[in-house]
């Protein structure tokens, strides 16, 4: 009979799919003094450690996961286990599938996974969507795909040309109004059913904890926004909601095969 491991995770927010992050195993689930979820099962030494690789420095929800195995794993399991983490993480969800498709450094870092971006247009088929911060046009692509009228902000002229071109390679050009410009001083002026803010995140945002404040300009676009009557946020998994009262949260995972127990993003409605 195979070694079994004791395996706790604690700092789980309520609200998160804990079943999708942690996979199959027999967990019990109990919760402590900050309303945390805490997660309980025994597992064997190759699942322990696909775990312990998984969740490493994963931050979801304000702070970073915690996970303690008992016995201790050895180093060569570990070892193993991060370069097969390592491996998944580049089998993750697609940004675009068509070929022909423009992206600069920033937007292939900040695209939407094209199968989620038209999942949270279907959510909202057939409304006016304001996308404050249109980057290379994934999301606004996403939400045209599903039938919406979309106004797409963009700041840099270079990056709102690429939107402009990808939109024609989906077909959805005529359903999206490019322009050019900041967000805070064009959003009081236009009305929709939802305004959406994808702010860039950048490769080195803090995996432990990001607030609002971190993540310009989305406190500014949401105060002057107020006349609007749906407000989503994509933000980054270690967003902290505490820094928006009164939202509410979700996290997407990955539909890749490598990301599919992987937090993506978090939407947050404020």
């Amino acid at each position: 009979m195979s070694k079994l491991f004791q395996v706790r995770v604690s700092r789980l927010p309520q609200w998160l799919d804990w079943r999708r992050l942690l996979g199959e195993a027999q967990w019990t689930i109990s919760s402590d003094e900050a309303e945390h979820q805490v997660a309980h099962a025994m597992m064997d030494r190759d699942a322990a450690a696909d775990l312990a690789a998984r969740l490493r420095g994963v931050g979801i929800g304000g702070s970073l996961l915690n996970l303690e195995i008992s016995p201790p794993l050895n180093r060569k399991d570990l070892r193993n286990a991060y370069t097969e983490e390592a491996r998944r993480y580049r089998d993750g969800s697609k940004g675009f599938s068509r070929s022909a498709t423009q992206l600069d450094h920033e937007g292939r870092i900040s695209l939407t996974p094209e199968a989620l971006a038209v999942a949270l247009g279907e959510r909202v088929s057939g409304l006016r969507v304001i996308d404050t911060c249109a980057g290379a046009g994934g999301n606004a692509i996403g939400f045209a795909r599903a039938g919406c009228s979309v106004l797409a902000i963009e700041i840099n002229p270079d990056r709102l040309g690429m939107a402009r071109h990808n939109a024609k390679i989906y077909g959805v050009a005529d359903r999206i109004e490019f322009v050019v410009g900041d967000a805070r001083r064009i959003v009081p002026e236009r009305e929709a059913d939802l305004l959406f803010i994808d702010p860039p995140w950048g490769e080195r945002y803090n995996k432990e904890r990001v607030a609002l404040v971190d993540l310009p300009p989305c406190g500014e676009i949401l105060a002057i926004a107020r006349h609007l009557p749906k407000r989503w946020l994509k933000v980054p998994p270690s967003f902290d909601p505490t820094s928006l009262p009164g939202c509410k949260v979700e996290a997407f995972f990955g539909t890749g095969r490598g990301d599919s127990q992987r937090v993506k993003f978090l939407l947050v409605e404020g």
